[in-house]
């Protein structure tokens, strides 16, 4: 039995490291990369928890008017039984004279509830608005913590998807140049060109291969970012299935250059209303301090007296007891205690005021400004994209030329830093038009 059960025990702990270990493989497209970053991503969770958060605290204010039931059981343990003197002659003894008695019992036992309501209260009248707004406020939190996550897994999806471009260019051009540098070298065997021409394409490719190396390195780091967004292990293995050209000609929209901005719809602004509505409640607050507030409880109980701990036997004699108290409380003079609370409120309401009107003018700059960069997006990608054909044609022409040894090592050089220049910039033009185009729905609230 004991192979047998040694066995057993090696394909369990096998099987359970397996499992622990085990990565996900997962493939997304930008959308679906959105969507499950919104589930996953750790700020995504907090803004959740944040929001739960806010409903208790919301309901904890509304229950503080609700009717409150609170029961306490008291036992007192007379040790020594304090002592007065009375007059003896009570007890038959002399006039003038005094004797010492003990009041009480050693063990003395009291039960009692107590209802209490309250009836008034101006602060709680405001203090339930506030909570009300208190919750819409994280509610709004959420609407910003989403779209600040869309806008940071759209930058870090279409990063990947640049670097990834950009290895297959480097690849491309590392072959060609490859290509270039023996057929150069073997006609520099041949004695038909110098030297420093088959040196210069050798630094090129070296230029290539560094450039290479370098993205490659960048783009796992750049995934493990991503991961990291998406609320994955760093062990976990994803693949993207959007393509770069066609996201930019989803993005791509001359209309959204001629929209119009509307504050109402920014998150930030609407922010900014909650936080303003915010300081006004609590100067309401302040100033409802000085209004009388009324609250009644009803009290029930029994007690019960004994010289020996005889409070669990049937027989014990218990004695009710019940009242009904109403109080209301009336501010009089708090030697202006009050009065400064209510103006430094008065103050910050003031304050919440300007800053959303001052809030008010950076967005409209802002959403200028992002207009201004999509439409320059836009404009730019058609330039490099325009330039990335002249570049080809320009490097096709000097390759044919240099060699037919009609130009130069330089000059067929330059033509190629030049061609790999404009893909650089072509993609980054691609990708600066997809994610000029979510700063400026950001904006916009879309």
């Amino acid at each position: 039995m004991q192979p047998v059960l040694k066995i057993v025990l090696f394909w369990f702990v096998t099987l359970t490291v397996f499992s622990q270990t085990e990565t996900k493989k997962l493939s997304f497209t930008l959308q679906e990369a959105i969507d499950y970053a919104l589930q996953n991503n750790l700020n995504a969770k907090n803004a959740n928890r944040e929001l739960e958060q806010a409903k208790l605290k919301k309901w904890e204010t509304t229950t503080m008017g609700l009717p409150q039931i609170n029961a306490a059981i008291d036992y007192q343990n007379n040790l020594v039984i304090q002592r007065s003197v009375v007059p003896a002659e009570f007890f038959g003894g002399n006039p003038g004279e005094f004797i010492d008695v003990a009041f009480g019992t050693k063990h003395v036992m009291i039960g009692r509830a107590t209802l209490s309501q309250l009836i008034f209260d101006g602060s709680y009248l405001v203090g339930l608005q506030a909570a009300k707004t208190y919750l819409n406020f994280y509610k709004d939190m959420q609407v910003k913590t989403r779209q600040e996550i869309k806008q940071q897994i759209i930058q870090d999806y279409t990063n990947v998807l640049l670097l990834e471009r950009s290895i297959e260019l480097l690849e491309k051009n590392k072959k060609t140049l490859e290509k270039n540098y023996f057929e150069a070298n073997q006609t520099f065997k041949n004695g038909l060109i110098e030297e420093e021409s088959v040196e210069q394409i050798q630094i090129t490719l070296s230029t290539i291969n560094n450039s290479l190396n370098n993205s490659q390195r960048m783009l796992v780091l750049s995934k493990q970012i991503l991961k990291i967004q998406l609320g994955l292990a760093l062990e976990d293995s994803i693949q993207l299935t959007d393509n770069l050209d066609v996201l930019t000609q989803q993005n791509y929209s001359l209309e959204l250059t001629q929209s119009t901005f509307d504050r109402n719809n920014n998150i930030d602004y609407i922010l900014g209303e909650k936080n303003q509505e915010q300081m006004r409640l609590l100067m309401l607050q302040e100033k409802s301090k000085a209004l009388p507030s009324l609250a009644a409880n009803v009290n029930f109980g029994y007690n019960a007296f004994s010289n020996e701990f005889s409070f669990l036997n049937a027989n014990q004699r218990w004695l009710n007891f019940s009242s009904v108290n109403v109080g209301l409380q009336i501010p009089i003079f708090s030697s202006l205690g009050r009065s400064s609370r209510t103006q430094q409120a008065k103050i910050n309401f003031e304050r919440a005021k300007e800053e959303l009107t001052n809030l008010g003018k950076l967005l409209d700059l802002k959403f200028q400004q992002a207009k201004s960069d999509y439409q320059f997006s836009l404009e730019d990608l058609a330039t490099n994209q325009s330039n990335l054909k002249l570049a080809e044609r320009i490097e096709q022409k000097q390759q044919v030329k240099f060699k037919e040894g009609l130009s130069t090592s330089f000059e067929f050089a330059e033509a190629q830093r030049q061609l790999y220049s404009a893909q650089q910039l072509y993609l980054q033009s691609m990708i600066n038009v997809i994610n000029k185009k979510a700063a400026l729905d950001n904006l916009l609230g879309n």
